[in-house]
């Protein structure tokens, strides 16, 4: 197994084709992060700032996750994630195991086929319970109703 891969490859424009068609090249630079090919320097990145701004959220998680898996083994992970994510004290001890064990599989995977953001969206869905479960959802008993009930079309 080799700890380092090959730099993902990019679609690439010419600097040139940027001052002469922008347009295309910011809509193109929308769907996927371009790199931008110039004779008198380094490629550049060209990307939107919300990738940007995930990425950099992407590398949070990822830091507080390897801090979390390698600290204090004595703990339980649920237990180590609590600290940098005090929300998830808000789930049942079940949803704590299950949450911790759900977060390292889906990091570990979206790494792996280098699609972090679903990373993002697995901590946002428990984090959303968590607060589902905080402001008392879930705790009402369900009404049984014998008949349906007719609602005007919205």
């Amino acid at each position: 197994m080799t700890l380092l891969t090959a730099p993902r490859t990019r679609r690439s424009v010419q600097s040139s084709d940027l001052s002469r068609h922008a347009k295309d090249v910011f809509a193109a630079a929308e769907i996927e992060p371009l790199e931008v090919t110039r004779r008198d320097g380094k490629a550049l990145v060209l990307t939107t700032k919300e990738r940007s701004d995930e990425d950099d959220a992407v590398l949070d998680i990822a830091a507080q996750l390897i801090a979390a898996v390698t600290i204090n083994e004595q703990l339980p992970l649920r237990e180590r994630l609590a600290i940098p994510y005090p929300w998830i004290g808000m789930l049942s001890k079940e949803d704590q195991e299950r949450c911790a064990r759900e977060i390292v599989a889906v990091a570990r995977g979206s790494f792996a086929l280098r699609e972090p953001r679903r990373l993002l969206l697995e901590m946002q869905a428990w984090r959303n319970t968590a607060e589902a479960i905080a402001a008392g959802w879930g705790t009402a008993e369900s009404a049984v109703v014998d008949q349906p009930v007719r609602v005007d079309r919205p």
